[in-house]
């Protein structure tokens, strides 16, 4: 650009300099002026950007983790193929998280495949439970949870709370991956079965010249089988088309807000504040065990995200001190601070802090301030049934033609776990037309009961799991008919209904 400048510059020069020559005589044959060709116009196609309306589509689309070909993983594959259902009820329980698990492992920079992980945790059940006591959607155990910062009190267990947990399961997932020699498998089955025998088995495959590969580690069954249910649900989830299956979609939104309470308050209260119903509020914050936010924290609560602003707007001019419902007790003679606590539905430990008692000494005809729930209608459901003022009725439904336990559940606003329960069905849900099934009301089913597979060890018994679960002795031998003998035997297996809420880990 500045050549072709320089040399139209120097024309000009030399002609300004020449202008005292003779003027050349015009030319008697006409000149012909020729155009300049113009290049011809290059048509540049924009695509614009594909709209991601779906977080399964958006999940899809980053996957990069290898689908190998193996046994297990086929097998896997087909499992997931067969059982559409499945995933039907996997992605209606997944639509409220989903999309906020995407944003963290996208803010990390994690595959996304760890998306999926609950899936094979816990069906994506908040309030999953194990017979290992790990709980939860990301089935954290006490120990791993309290490590990653995620508290458990008597008024609330945070591995069932979905954000903290998954805070603290990725936390976890990228500890992982930096002891296990930054590799993903790896990372995946130390989840699983702990860093020290991935990293063992590496190190004895290398020690034997053998391939240190994830397929070729000498790992416990579980482990083997864990990283190829995920691989192979990778797989089903990406290449959806291919296989026929149509997942049920999930707006590529948020779903949740977490906002800040700034201290305790009373569920009934912050249900109101939010302009929702208290049970779709406690089915968003499963971590939540009382009627009430724990007093020691956190202090926040998960909402619609569409609820957001006007709970925020109301907080702000609510009243501190109205968030709890108190009440003036007067110590009666023989009362003792867990007593108290226990027939007001709160903690001995809140009750000292919330009246500067230094120990549990407490004298008669003194008074105690105490946080109690809201009275009478305020209850909810399940205080309710507690103080036995609502008794639950049950439905019996008969089997048509056409049924299944999805339609039926989804009809009656159950889930099928709970058919299965109800009825003792077997895991597959075969239904055979004119079969009578009981369901019960949603208000008889304890949101944090569930059932657990529990595998007796040395020096178990039955006193022993009972305790350990919270439950009676004779509910034990009723659920596994054991009438006939009080013996139980290492490996043998035991059905147990709990609640894991009340679970002693």
């Amino acid at each position: 650009m500045h050549k072709s400048l320089y040399f139209i510059v120097g024309g000009v020069a030399f002609l300004s300099g020449c202008q005292t020559l003779t003027t050349p005589k015009p030319a008697k044959e006409p000149i012909t002026i020729q155009k300049p060709v113009e290049p011809e116009e290059t048509v540049v196609k924009v695509e614009k950007p594909v709209e991601i309306t779906d977080v399964w589509q958006r999940i899809s689309l980053q996957m990069k983790m290898p689908i190998d070909d193996q046994k297990l993983v086929n097998q896997y594959r087909d499992w997931y193929l067969a059982n559409p259902r499945h995933l039907e009820i996997v992605s209606q329980r997944a639509e409220p998280y989903l999309h906020y698990i995407v944003e963290e492992l996208e803010k990390r920079d994690m595959p996304i495949e760890i998306a999926l992980l609950p899936i094979v945790e816990s069906s994506f059940d908040p309030s999953a439970y194990s017979a290992s006591a790990a709980s939860g959607l990301w089935q954290l155990t006490t120990p791993i949870s309290n490590h990653f910062g995620v508290k458990s009190d008597w008024w609330y267990d945070g591995r069932r709370d979905v954000p903290a947990a998954t805070t603290a399961a990725l936390d976890f997932l990228e500890y992982l991956y930096d002891r296990t020699g930054e590799n993903w498998l790896y990372a995946i089955a130390a989840y699983n079965t702990g860093e020290g025998r991935v990293n063992n088995a590496v190190r004895r495959n290398k020690a034997a010249g053998k391939s240190t590969e994830f397929w070729a580690l000498s790992l416990p069954r579980e482990t083997r089988r864990y990283v190829p249910q995920l691989i192979a649900l990778s797989d089903v989830i990406k290449n959806a088309d291919k296989y026929g299956i149509t997942l049920t979609p999930i707006a590529n939104e948020p779903h949740i807000a977490v906002v800040d309470t700034q201290s305790q308050i009373d569920l009934k209260l912050a249900a109101d504040l939010a302009d929702m119903n208290i049970n779709q509020l406690k089915a968003l914050n499963p971590g939540l065990d009382r009627w009430a936010t724990s007093p020691e924290g956190p202090h926040t609560l998960v909402l619609p995200y569409d609820k957001r602003d006007v709970f925020e707007q109301k907080l702000a001019q609510l009243d501190p001190k109205d968030k709890l419902n108190w009440h003036r007790y007067k110590i009666q003679s023989g009362d003792t601070v867990s007593h108290i606590a226990k027939r007001f539905d709160t903690s001995a430990s809140f009750i000292r802090s919330s009246n500067n008692l230094k120990n549990n000494n407490i004298r008669a005809g003194r008074y105690l301030i105490i946080p109690v729930p809201p009275e009478g209608a305020d209850l909810t459901t399940d205080q309710l049934l507690a103080q036995n003022q609502l008794t639950p009725k049950n439905i019996t439904y008969t089997v048509k033609s056409g049924d299944s336990l999805w339609v039926i559940a989804k009809r009656y606003n159950v889930s099928v776990d709970d058919l299965i329960r109800w009825n003792r069905l077997p895991k597959n849900g075969a239904l055979s037309i004119g079969k009578e099934l009981t369901i019960g009301s949603r208000a008889s089913t304890n949101a944090t009961e569930r059932t657990v597979n529990y595998k007796v060890r040395s020096g178990d018994s039955l006193a022993r799991i009972a305790n350990k679960f919270n439950v009676s002795v004779d509910d034990l031998i009723k659920w596994n008919k054991l009438h006939n003998t009080k013996y139980i035997q290492p490996g043998q297996m035991l059905r147990l209904i709990v609640d894991v809420s009340k679970v002693n880990a």
